[in-house]
Parts: structure tokens; sequence; C-alpha cells
């Protein structure tokens, strides 16, 4: 069976099973809509919380990342893994033992103010929708290469579908797809990589291949890789960060209380029955998350040395008379001269699926020396001796443009894996991107029809009209974030990198101090929040453009790309949560204390030990 229509088989078989799970879980309360009834198995929301949490960031764009990036990419992985223990650990128990739904739920209570809910409803709003740009920039970038349509068009498609389940299926319904997603995509993401750590070192365990040396010869494959890389003018792979220490430090820990403080993930262990559930379905969570993030290095550095031995014959992998890839062992031995004109691809024999890329957009070639052949390389190196060697060559520029978020999707291709493992990494990256997406409209659709609707507007309102008002706050939530998407402000990892900083510096605070702080007030919350999402919107829009807009960007106002200390856009999020913290204690200072109830209550919360199940109605 050709590829396409082996794509279409198993892409469209899997979204048949969503659609089905969400119409035989459909929601027919709001218990249901919002908490899934609160009768969620720990081992399922588990599982359903790891889909939620992986994303088309996770799986489309990490490993691309840390591919680029090298050993810098890291970051994405101590920052998402940390900030999701920081969670399950510090938070979760306490807010599933106050028995709210959603996080300003929360906020409003612990701070007796409809205008903190009101906050902290703005600052999840603006998190979530550009978290959900993120996944639509992964769904363009899945649906265009294997259902070969443009990207704009995969956006669109794919905001039919997660209206599809989301709408009707409310909380119940995503949390059984969320399970089905889980497999799938956890399959997707395994099953090529211990493909190619055999063809690569004949491991079969990816995490142990990483480590290992390549086939036939006695050089690891990571050793191996650094030559080829610092050979063409790259930084040394195990060794590369992303800029300073101080910023790499800064990004680590926008990641990690970013995480903490998103509301889609924190909605999930309201579903389960008591706070025990809560802390066990975390610790489950966290073991189906580690499957692929413990992957992602090896997926990253192995599809870095295929994309490189594909495009330059030096680097000694070749094609197997049956059509797979295989190591030469002389040639990897030997460290060919990878400036040698006939090491470089000519580019009317590159393989199909460079042929198929190209079509996406998201590959690109231009022949700068006229030659013929693809020299893929960093044209702006500053090592002396490879720039000479490039000079002496006759090279003209890098010819070849790769997206960092093909890298996974193509990874399969690129080793020339089956037709049906191909198939199904387009599967996982559909259900990775689609997953988080429904979660985040969830998360949504509770702030307005909840929180505002009911809390702030018509307290009054019966259910049925409570969950029309959630459904249209979900459609108008898809078509905002499905029109932003189209022109995102960067790829799927950096994107969603920048909804987990506006989540450290608004909503993280307020809710570590609601639990651990009696003594804070809600003019010092309220001040913080509005502080500290000011601050991250302020530096983001002023490198990315006014809600992302091109073209109105004013980074010159502040003194240039990344003025302050060398920080990221993508790692301010960090100095918000300080700027939060700040304020809010100095506000609070200034403002008298909560009433003693609160107190009480606070204090109550703090006490995890021997609680009962919370009653999860609203």
């Amino acid at each position: 069976m050709d590829l396409q229509t082996m794509t279409y088989l198993v892409v469209g078989a899997s979204f048949a099973l969503y659609i089905g799970i969400a119409i035989w879980a459909r929601a027919g309360s709001t218990s249901e809509f919002y908490a899934a009834g609160g009768s969620v198995h720990p081992i399922t929301n588990g599982m359903a919380t790891a889909a939620d949490w992986m994303s088309a960031a996770s799986f489309i764009s990490m490993a691309g990342l840390i591919a680029n990036m090298g050993y810098g990419g890291g970051l994405f992985l101590m920052g998402w893994t940390g900030g999701y223990v920081l969670l399950a650990m510090l938070l979760a128990p306490y807010l599933r033992k106050f028995g709210k739904f959603t996080v300003p739920q929360f906020i409003g209570d612990r701070f007796y103010s409809q205008g903190a809910s009101t906050v902290a409803v703005i600052c999840l709003l603006t998190a979530s929708i550009t978290y959900i740009i993120g996944q639509m920039t992964g769904v363009g970038v899945a649906f265009s290469r294997f259902l070969g349509v443009s990207s704009d068009t995969g956006i669109y498609m794919g905001m039919a579908i997660v209206f599809a389940y989301a709408v009707f299926g409310g909380m119940k319904g995503i949390t059984y797809t969320q399970v089905a997603q889980y497999i799938v995509l956890i399959l997707a993401y395994t099953v090529p990589a211990v493909f190619i750590s055999l063809q690569l070192t004949g491991n079969a365990i990816p995490q142990l291949g990483l480590g290992s040396d390549i086939s036939g010869t006695d050089m690891a494959l990571l050793t191996k890789l650094d030559q080829v890389v610092t050979d063409l003018g790259f930084g040394q792979y195990t060794t590369t960060t992303a800029g300073s220490k101080l910023n790499m430090f800064v990004y680590t820990m926008s990641l990690m209380i970013g995480t903490a403080g998103l509301p889609h993930v924190i909605m999930r262990f309201f579903t389960v029955a008591k706070v025990s559930d809560a802390r066990s379905s975390a610790g489950w969570a966290l073991i189906f998350i580690a499957l692929l993030y413990t992957t992602a290095p090896a997926v990253g550095a192995m599809a870095k040395l295929n994309l490189h031995g594909t495009v330059n014959t030096a680097v000694g992998l070749e094609t197997a008379a049956d059509g797979t890839m295989k190591v030469n062992p002389e040639i990897v031995k030997a460290r060919a001269d990878v400036y040698a004109t006939e090491a470089s691809l000519v580019y009317e024999q590159r393989p199909e699926w460079m042929k198929r890329w190209e079509k996406t957009g998201l590959l690109k070639f231009e022949d700068k020396n006229g030659d013929g052949r693809i020299q893929y390389y960093n044209d702006k190196t500053k090592n002396a001796d490879a720039q000479a060697k490039m000079d002496a060559a006759g090279w003209k520029g890098n010819e070849l443009t790769v997206n960092a978020d093909i890298i996974v999707l193509a990874n399969p291709e690129i080793a020339l894996l089956p037709n049906w493992v191909i198939a199904l990494v387009a599967a996982g990256g559909l259900a990775a991107a689609l997953s988080t997406a429904a979660g985040l409209l969830m998360a949504i659709s509770a702030a307005v029809s909840h929180d505002l609707v009911k809390g702030v507007f018509v307290p009054d309102i019966s259910e049925k009209n409570e969950l029309l008002a959630g459904k249209i706050a979900m459609a108008v939530a898809i078509v905002i974030s499905g029109y932003l998407g189209l022109n995102p402000p960067g790829f799927a990892a950096g994107t969603v990198a920048l909804a987990f900083g506006i989540a450290a510096g608004s909503l993280f605070p307020a809710i570590m101090m609601g639990i651990f702080s009696k003594k804070m007030n809600k003019e010092g919350a309220m001040a913080g929040m509005l502080a500290g999402l000011f601050v991250v919107l302020f530096y983001v829009f002023a490198h990315k453009g006014i809600f992302f807009i091109k073209g109105t960007d004013f980074v010159d106002m502040i003194g240039g790309p990344n003025s302050f200390f060398g920080i990221t856009p993508e790692a301010f999020g960090a100095i918000g949560a300080l700027v939060n913290f700040g304020v809010a204690f100095i506000v609070d200072k200034m403002t008298k204390e909560p009433p003693p109830h609160i107190q009480a209550m606070v204090e109550a919360v703090r006490i995890p030990r021997g609680a009962k199940a919370v009653d999860g109605a609203h």
C-alpha cells in the first residue's frame, strides 16, 4: 500500500475513534462537562493528563529544537518535567482539596473577591489562547505534509475536529478521548525511535542508543555527531547552550513555574474522586510523560545525524539494497572530508521525502553556487578553519533551510522506515496537538461560562444556559486561535514557551500565595497578577508584535532584542513572576489583612492528611 493511502487510513481511523469516544462519553451535566463527574480513575486520569500535557510542542517541536540547539535544548526537558513535579507536589493536592472546578474560582474564593476571579480569567485566557496558537501551528505542519494540503487548510481542519469532540463531550468526553490519544502518540513517538536506534547503534532502547557506539565502530554516536556538526561550522552538539547561563537558568525556571500555573493541567486534578487520587494520578502522569521525554534527546540527536547523512555522504550513512538506511563503518571511522565535491548530494537525486516536504514550504533549497548539489552547513560560523574550507570548496552560503517543526515528523522518512511507521507518526503528531487544544478549550470554556457568566454577570443562570455559554466560548476561542495560528509568532515549542511565560508571570504566584500565605489579601493578589501579566506581555509584544500581529513589534523602544540582561522573551515569565510576588507583598503590607475565616480556610486547605472525598458539585 502506498504511503498516502496508508496515512489516510491510519489518521482517519484515529479521528473516527476520537469522535466516537466523545459521542459515547458526552457530558450530560455541568459536573460532567467541567470535571467529568469527579469519578475518573487515577491511572486513566494520569494517561489523560499526559496527553493533555504533551502537546504539539512536546511531540512535534521539542526534539526538533533539541536537534537544532543540542545540549541547550535540554532546558525544555528540565523546565517542563520539573514544572510538572512542582505542580504535582506543591499545588495539585491542595487545589483538589479546595474542591473547585477552575483556577479563577479558587482565586476568587481564596481572595474573597469577584475582581480577583475576573483578573485570573483575563490571565487564563491570555495564556491559553497563546498556547493554542502553538497547537494550531503543529496541526498545520502535520496536516500540510501528511494529507497533502496547505498549512492553512490543515489548521481549518484541525479547528473543525477539535470543535466536534471538545464542544459535545466536555471534560468527560475529552478525558476518554485523551486516553486514546496518549496511546496513539506514545506509540507514534517510540516505535520510530526504536527502529532508528537499531539502525544506527544496534540498541533497541533509544535512551541507551544515544550513549552507544555506532554500529560496526568503536565511535560513540554523540562523538560522531559532534565531529560532523563542528566540521560543518555548527557549534558542538553536546555543549552548546541557549544564550547565556543566566538565560538558560531563567528560561528553565520560567517553563517550570509556568507549568505549575497552567490552568488546563490543574483542571485535570478536579476529575478524580479524592485528594489521594489527585496525588496518585499525578504520579502516573509523570511516568507516562517520562516515556516520551526521556526518548526526545535520542530522537533529536539521531534525526540530526540522519539529516546530515542524507545530504552529505561523508557522514557514513547510505541506502541499503532493500531501501533502508544503513551505517558504513569504514567511512564513519575515517572522518571523510565533508567538503569534497562528491560528498554533497546531487539535488536531482534527492530522496522522495525531501520532495514531499518541499511542497509544504517547510523545507527549502536554493542553489547558491550553481553546482546542482546541496550544501547544508553554518555559513555564519566564527570557526576560521571551517570558514577557510568552505571558501576553498567554493561554497557560497547554506542552501538548505529546514524548519525545526518538521524534524520529528520527517524523521522516519529520513531513516527510510516502512510506510506504516510514517503514517503512525502522522496520527501521533495530530493526536498530541488536538488533545492539548481540547484541554485548553475546556479551561477557556470553564473560565468564561463558570467564572465570568455565572460568577459575575448572571449568578442565577440555569445549568443548561451555562453549558451553552461554555460551548459558545469554546467556539470563539477556536476561531481566534486558529486565525492567529495562520501567522504564528514562532515555532510551535517557542510559541508554547511564551504561553508558559504568561502563566508563570500571572497565575503561578497568585496560586502559590493563595495556598501558602494566610496573610496575602485580595488587593495584593490582584495587583501582583496585573503587574506580572503586564511586564511579560510588554516584553513579549516588543519582540513578537502586539497580540503577535506582524509589523507591530517595538523592540527598538526597549533597547533592541533581548535587551534585559540578554534574556529572551520566551524566558521572561520568571522575571514577571518576581515582579508579581514583589508587587503583591508591597500592596499587601499597605492594605488590611484577609478576614479571619479566610485565614482559617487557608490553614485547613494546607492539611491534606486524612482528607476525605471532596464534593465536586458547584
